[in-house]
């Protein structure tokens, strides 16, 4: 495994919509994919992130690689603690029109975070390593992570979605002044 350069803000992979990979009909993946979703995975971990885009690797592909650390876990339904996943050719669909403000940030744009609306209940699903579909619900910090690294896939980065600029921030300056200075700003 490596740990993979990541494209910041500008590189024009990351405004490009992923191609698919092909789904294998029997086997899995190949030893390519295999290897760059461990790459990623190793890359995301050692950023650290808790969720990386094939795209932010500089490879557009729809791959993401996510994980639900525990202390960032909401333990409700659909938002409990995960080690990392891969999902190959994800897609998502919002289970409720109800959206919720949250903080963001991005490995390939350093330093900043801003609030960002997401939808609060998703089903995602996709394609695991070996092939197999997989099918989730998700909530809380697990459904913000999905619809953040799908994006990617999609060409749109967080910024994009943010509804005021106003909250865009350092993250050494949110420390400092804390959050609810800035939520006053939305």
């Amino acid at each position: 495994m490596a740990v993979l350069p990541i494209v910041r803000m500008g590189n024009p992979v990351l405004r490009r919509v992923a191609d698919p990979l092909p789904v294998p009909a029997a086997g899995g993946f190949g030893d390519d994919i295999r290897q760059l979703a461990d790459d990623m995975v190793e890359t995301m971990l050692d950023a650290p992130g808790i969720g990386l885009a094939a795209p932010q690797v500089d490879v557009a592909r729809r791959i993401i690689v996510f994980r639900v650390p525990p202390e960032r876990a909401t333990d409700t339904a659909g938002d409990r603690p995960m080690g990392p996943q891969v999902l190959v050719n994800p897609v998502f669909v919002p289970l409720s029109a109800e959206r919720v403000p949250g903080w963001e940030g991005c490995l390939s744009i350093p330093g900043l975070r801003g609030v960002v609306p997401r939808y609060r209940h998703i089903r995602y699903r996709g394609y695991d390593l070996d092939g197999n579909l997989v099918e989730r619900e998700a909530a809380g910090t697990h459904a913000r992570v999905i619809q953040h690294e799908l994006d990617h896939l999609d060409a749109v980065l967080y910024l994009d979605r943010m509804e005021s600029l106003a909250t865009l921030t350092y993250m050494e300056e949110q420390r400092f002044f804390g959050p609810d200075v800035l939520a006053a700003a939305r």
